[in-house]
């Protein structure tokens, strides 16, 4: 468990995200992955420091989970697609180990499958992305994400409005 944050390796991901997100082919493409994996990294800070997890890989998850389907403008087969292109990322960084990309490539795997439970490093980005859904638009709740979001609610002591 890593719970200090070294923001170097941080903010070179950070840097890394935007210059892709700035490639991205559409200008609202740009705009929702800015507000999406940011708030998402966001999210993975608070969640892997409550749950005693590596917060500092937890934000790197969270900046690129989703960077297949902000830089192409296709959602298909994200995760997976996502995932790879997280692991390169990392790799041509220099500044990662192969178990820490490894973790991170397997958060990114399975985050989009929100109703099975995998590892514990795994819940955080899937609940992460959750709580950014919710709180972007805490009118609307899809299905989908409603029993993990109760289950988050919970965990956290919310209060739903």
């Amino acid at each position: 468990m890593n719970t200090g944050i070294r923001t170097d390796r941080i903010e070179i991901v950070r840097e890394i995200v935007s210059g892709m997100l700035e490639q991205a082919p559409e200008a609202s493409l740009r705009a929702s992955g800015y507000v999406h994996m940011f708030g998402v990294a966001e999210a993975c800070v608070l969640l892997a420091m409550k749950r005693g997890e590596d917060v500092e890989l937890a934000a790197v998850a969270g900046y690129l989970h989703d960077i297949a389907s902000y830089t192409t403008g296709s959602s298909a087969d994200h995760a997976r697609r996502g995932a790879e292109m997280s692991g390169k990322i990392l790799r041509e960084t220099g500044l990662f180990s192969e178990e820490e990309i490894r973790k991170v490539f397997s958060a990114i795997f399975f985050h989009s499958n929100k109703k099975e439970k995998h590892g514990s490093f795994d819940e955080i980005l899937k609940d992460a992305d959750v709580i950014q859904h919710c709180m972007f638009d805490p009118g609307y709740i899809s299905k989908k994400e409603l029993q993990r979001f109760e289950g988050l609610c919970e965990e956290l002591g919310l209060q739903r409005g």
